[in-house]
């Protein structure tokens, strides 16, 4: 395990990146990028005690290891510019550029979110990270850098603090690195992280490991040797190494009941070679001294994990009885798996083939970040965007085949449903059937890994079932098909509003050409507050407006006295209610905070919150019905008990008869400081329904303010409305 270097000079540095970086005006750009945050961190200590410049220094040389570019390198000496100190993103933009500005930028929007690994902050920081990091891998890759430098000093936090940044590690950012194929990175990450999270655990493996250490290595050294002289006689040019097994991997066998002593990858060997044909050569030779294990033997080269990790893997009986794991990779694979996307930094340089192959790979791994951007674009609530990241891309995967040998990723519980809609939207919108492996299934048959799928399609299909999405397993493909029957259902909204007004215009006898001319089209629109007609005619279908409702628009000059009224209350200006400070949220300063349109409730009520997609925390009533049966993504809130403004609620009225009823309503407001806000009428055969939205300062008034409409005889019943 790396140790931190308090004393790290910049010339460390700037000699270390120009190993790689050769052109002097990118190492002059360094150097302003250094000379700009030592001036700006100056006088600034860690808690560690040192000048805090130490911590970007110590972060850029972290990237330096995986040879990252020169505005990566910047944006790492820089990434606490923003946050930290008094400088602005235009000032970083104008002295270093926009790309610079942009990955400082992005790490401090990382910087800024306060993670805790409850189900409710990892649903929205999952989806900040994920998404936020998606436009540029780099930002992600100098945040891991970050925290692997922050890791290296946690010994100065508490130990309730200790614990709760190493588990934040674990839980959200080691997943991604893994992903990312940072091998490298993501193995001190998980080391650190276990020291400071189970300590106990973590020194009872180093213990057992420091106890059979002489033993392994004694070992490990006459089987590299043995090895190493098979390949010479066969010819074969190589290098071979002993590979230390990490101690989170050690415990994570431990932790599904292996015994120590049962952990036989713990002596490993790694053999590196230059060419794709003579890792197979070595392959062949080793087992034709060491037999093989069955079942032991993965072949990473010809299938790739989707990080570009490439190896091969296989068991053998080594000497002495013992089982030696031995992994046989080039030295550029070696470079990918210990680095990942960032690999490709290393060979930009090294001649058109490589860097293309290089460019080719770095491609295929952004693309998982643009399905995550298509994931974010499909999914209606943080909840299910999170679970989407969270099932399809940070679980464990199977990889099966098309007819053609193409390789498609899914994750375990994947169903062909899954894997139609991976493979296109067309393919999965007209599949009639599935073949796995020679053999028709059913649609909700479970994948394995190695399949091969032959998915059935007809054009003149009628499109996915609705079961479909009950037997998907992946929220990529639940989505797709909800889509396509949200792109029906529309349609069918459209024809049923735009029947439904024509027929109600036809019934009241109104012209076509004066009702439908772009004049009073617009009138409609401006009224109702829609962007264009087929919006109208949607609202029509789907029941949110009514043609009666629409018609009366147009011809409501014979109105009643009481009509008048109705009118009047509903068209007055209706008061925006800035809900900040008046309700405090458990454990957050700084958060949007709105007030429910469902239940709207008031100071008084019981109240709960509920983390929004992309808007805060939504206040909820306790009971109502919509949030009643949620238990991720709610959180504590209260009504401050200084609150001063009126809130807006809505309240049902049941009459027997009509007759000067508004009126009678209206009086009751006069001295009870409530206003009405507006007032609709609901139709509902033998009684007349009414619903009001009154301003309110509590739930006492609103009470009082009930019992004295209770007193107007025509009134039967009132209550509280949840829409």
């Amino acid at each position: 395990m790396r140790k931190d270097n308090p004393k790290l000079t910049f010339d460390e540095l700037l000699e270390k990146v120009s190993t790689y970086i050769t052109k002097e005006e990118e190492r002059k750009l360094i150097s302003k990028a250094y000379l700009f945050a030592y001036e700006k961190h100056f006088g600034q200590t860690r808690l560690t005690g040192e000048a805090y410049i130490v911590h970007p220094l110590n972060v850029a040389y972290i990237l330096s290891d995986i040879h990252a570019d020169t505005a990566t390198i910047c944006a790492a000496i820089l990434h606490d510019t923003i946050e930290d100190c008094d400088c602005s993103y235009e000032e970083v933009e104008s002295k270093f550029g926009k790309e610079i500005a942009s990955l400082v930028s992005g790490v401090t929007k990382i910087n800024k979110l306060k993670f805790t690994c409850d189900n409710e902050a990892m649903i929205a920081n999952h989806r900040k990270i994920l998404v936020g990091l998606s436009e540029d891998v780099r930002i992600l890759i100098i945040k891991l850098a970050d925290r692997l430098h922050n890791m290296r000093t946690l010994w100065i936090l508490s130990e309730k603090k200790q614990k709760d940044k190493a588990k934040e590690t674990l839980d959200i950012l080691t997943p991604i690195a893994h992903r990312l194929g940072m091998n490298q990175i993501k193995s001190e990450l998980e080391d650190l992280s276990l020291r400071y999270y189970k300590p106990d655990i973590y020194f009872s493996i180093v213990e057992k490991l420091n106890q059979t250490r002489k033993e392994r290595d004694r070992i490990v050294n006459e089987m590299m040797e043995k090895v190493s002289d098979l390949l010479n006689k066969n010819g074969l040019k190589h290098q071979i190494k002993g590979r230390a097994k990490s101690i989170y991997s050690i415990y994570k066998k431990l932790d599904k009941g292996k015994r120590f002593s049962d952990i036989y990858d713990l002596l490993a060997l790694r053999v590196f070679v230059d060419t794709e044909q003579e890792c197979y050569q070595a392959l062949g030779i080793i087992h034709s001294q060491y037999r093989p294990i069955p079942k032991r033997f993965k072949d990473y080269i010809a299938m790739p994990k989707t990080n570009m990790y490439q190896s091969l893997h296989t068991t053998v009986f080594g000497l002495e009885g013992y089982l030696f794991e031995i992994q046989i990779r080039t030295y550029e694979m070696d470079e990918v798996a210990e680095h990942g996307i960032a690999s490709h930094w290393s060979y930009k340089e090294k001649g058109s083939n490589v860097k293309a192959s290089m460019q080719n790979a770095m491609e295929q791994k952004l693309q998982f970040f643009r399905e995550i951007m298509e994931l974010k674009e499909e999914e209606s609530n943080d909840e299910e965007f999170v679970r989407s990241v969270q099932e399809d891309v940070l679980k464990n995967t199977i990889y099966v085949f098309t007819p053609k040998g193409d390789v498609i990723e899914l994750p375990q519980g994947a169903t062909p449903i899954d894997f139609a809609y991976r493979v296109h939207s067309g393919v999965g919108d007209t599949m009639v059937g599935a073949l796995v492996n020679g053999n028709i299934v059913p649609l909700d048959y479970v994948l394995n890994d190695g399949d091969i799928i032959k998915i059935n399609t007809n054009k003149n299909s009628s499109g996915p079932s609705r079961e479909w999405i009950d037997m998907a397993f992946t929220s990529q493909a639940k989505n797709k098909i909800k889509s396509f029957y949200n792109r029906i259902d529309k349609e069918e909204y459209l024809k049923n509003g735009t029947e439904a007004l024509q027929k109600e215009v036809r019934k009241r006898k109104i012209p076509f050409a004066e009702f439908f001319s772009n004049e009073n089209m617009e009138k409609i629109l401006e009224e109702f507050h829609m962007s264009d007609t087929n919006e109208l005619y949607i609202a029509l279908g789907n029941g949110k407006l009514t043609a009666l409702t629409v018609v009366n628009s147009y011809s409501n000059d014979n109105r009643t006295k009481q009509e008048l009224i109705l009118d009047k209350v509903t068209k007055a200006e209706q008061k925006k209610i800035q809900v900040k400070n008046d309700i405090v949220v458990e454990g957050i300063d700084e958060i949007k905070v709105n007030v429910a349109a469902c239940c709207k409730p008031i100071p008084g009520d019981d109240i709960v919150g509920y983390i929004s997609k992309g808007n805060g925390i939504n206040v909820h009533r306790v009971i109502c019905p919509n949030i009643i049966d949620l238990e991720e993504r709610i959180i504590d809130v209260s009504w401050n008990s200084e609150v001063t403004k009126k809130y807006s609620t809505d309240i049902l009225v049941h009459a027997s008869e009509n007759k000067d009823l508004l009126l009678a309503i209206i009086s009751k407001t006069s001295g009870s400081d409530i206003t009405i806000q507006s007032i609709n009428t609901l139709e509902s055969s033998g009684s007349y329904l009414y619903t009001i939205n009154v301003l309110v300062d509590n739930t006492e008034k609103l009470k009082k303010f009930m019992d004295d409409l209770l007193m107007i005889p025509s009134i039967t019943q009132i209550e509280r409305v949840i829409h």
